[in-house]
């Protein structure tokens, strides 16, 4: 169905519309890069280690990555406007949580609510912007410009960053979040007309409590494993606990009429190896990103916001190229775009594993462009890639577990790639050996993942209308961000 007759009778002020959603992602997107920023500085005044810090960043992302399919159903079942205020609402309150948190214990709970909210106003803010747009055209003007607007926040994180973090320390970063978040608030509540699918199926609270289980679960094993040590009864109780709610959670989705993730999209060998790889991308992408500020300042002896103008070229290297990508695949193929990409990528990497204290800046820049620019290449065809592979019913519920995964696997990078870190410094290592050994690691994962993904990544036969019940059948219900917001972490 289209939208909803309370949205196209009030048609509401679309440029009021376009400005209030556009800020909110990129408000999201501001808040994936500017805390990379300021982890030197936080590690230094809360006084935490390594650990401390991956916590921090994967509070967030995980509850993002296994909150965001349920956030868009949500949306479209309770109404846009209302999901999407209440997201902005949570997400500056915790923003305020995170500004005043007294130990790193109080700044991971903030982290925590700033995920959920994340996860409601993200898919609501472009379920929003497509209800108001019925027409195709115009709606696919209209998420181009979402895309491109909100997506100046991934390039703006690690300047705004550095700049805050220098001039009035960590805290900083997440003050900055306030006025955005009021002034959406007043603007939204004036502005947004509501808008709903009346056919969207019931939430899937078994399959999301079990999902955020899992991936906690398994995150928990692999951050303090490197400091309880791997052989610890604690540790080896969080695999084995893990590997048991995979299970539940495989068997509660396969016999659930509308589960928040089918499990026959997989069948597809399209969608599975698209997901897969996407799973690499966040996983280097994020868990590399995760050390460069700590790199620059550590290693090399930079100040706060020279660092974050130090990692830029890897962003706006993204920012730049990722436009491009889906026009490339579209002429060469998925495989061809997204084997170069991933390449790239995991050469930047590797280049970057080798990297010391002692090596020029001019060294190491166009490292982390070609780095910026493969991930940029690969990740909107291989959401591309996920959409072709299914029906045209389950396109949106297609680039929503893309953009799923991608958030997995950078909730496992960070915890990996904190991991060989920690490994390697108590084994009497250095942390810059630490930084060279998580960086080739990353490397080497995408590199194989290239190859492997050139020999798997195929057209799709084509894709018949499903008979099983779908998500949704409304083409205004979008429930995650599409494959035009590639440029989030």
């Amino acid at each position: 169905m289209a939208a909803s007759p309370a949205t196209v009778g009030s048609r509401p002020n679309r440029a009021v519309l376009l400005a209030v959603t556009c800020l909110g992602q990129f408000m999201v997107l501001l808040d994936n890069t500017i805390v990379g920023a300021a982890l030197p500085d936080m590690q230094h005044r809360l006084h935490t280690e390594l650990t401390g810090l991956q916590w921090i960043v994967d509070a967030y992302v995980l509850l993002v990555a296994m909150l965001l399919l349920t956030g868009g159903v949500f949306a479209d079942r309770f109404g846009r406007k209302r999901v999407y205020l209440t997201g902005v609402a949570v997400f500056t309150a915790a923003s305020l949580v995170c500004a005043l948190a007294p130990s790193v214990g109080w700044l991971i709970a903030g982290r925590v609510l700033q995920g959920i909210g994340a996860a409601a106003l993200a898919p609501a803010s472009l379920a929003l912007l497509a209800a108001a747009h019925p027409v195709p055209q115009e709606r696919v003007k209209a998420i181009g410009l979402w895309a491109g607007l909100s997506g100046i926040g991934l390039a703006a994180g690690p300047v705004a960053g550095g700049v805050l973090t220098q001039a009035f320390g960590w805290p900083a970063i997440f003050l900055v979040n306030l006025p955005f978040g009021v002034a959406l608030l007043l603007l939204g509540l004036r502005h947004l007309d509501e808008s709903r699918n009346p056919n969207a199926p019931a939430i899937d609270v078994p399959g999301t409590v079990l999902s955020v289980l899992t991936v906690g679960t398994l995150t928990y094993g692999l951050i303090e494993g490197g400091a309880r040590g791997w052989t610890s009864p604690l540790i080896l109780s969080s695999f084995a606990a893990a590997v048991i709610l995979l299970a539940a959670f495989i068997t509660v989705e396969a016999r659930r009429t509308a589960p928040m993730l089918p499990l026959r999209l997989f069948k597809q060998r399209l969608f599975t190896v698209s997901n897969t790889a996407m799973v690499v991308v966040g996983f280097a992408l994020m868990g590399s990103s995760f050390f460069f500020s700590q790199f620059f300042v550590y290693v090399q002896g930079s100040s706060i916001l020279r660092a974050g103008l130090q990692t830029l070229p890897l962003s706006l290297a993204m920012v730049v190229v990722s436009p491009y990508a889906g026009r490339l695949a579209a002429r060469y193929g998925y495989r061809i775009v997204v084997t170069t990409g991933l390449a790239l990528a995991g050469l930047g990497l590797v280049a970057l594993g080798t990297v010391h204290a002692e090596t020029g800046y001019e060294n190491v820049w166009w490292r982390l462009a070609v780095a910026g620019t493969g991930f940029a290449l690969a990740m909107s065809p291989l959401t591309g890639a996920a959409i072709q592979a299914v029906s045209s019913q389950e396109g949106g519920l297609a680039s929503g577990v893309s953009t799923t995964t991608r958030q997995i696997g950078a909730v496992f990078g960070v915890a990996v790639l904190g991991a060989i870190v920690r490994t390697r410094q108590s084994s009497g290592a250095t942390f810059e050996t630490g930084l060279n050994s998580a960086f080739l690691a990353a490397g080497i994962v995408t590199l194989v993942t290239a190859v492997f993904t050139g020999l798997l990544l195929t057209k799709p036969k084509p894709a018949q209308e499903p008979t099983p019940p779908q998500r949704s059948t409304d083409p205004d219900a979008v429930p995650a961000l599409n494959d035009v917001s590639a440029t989030s972490h």
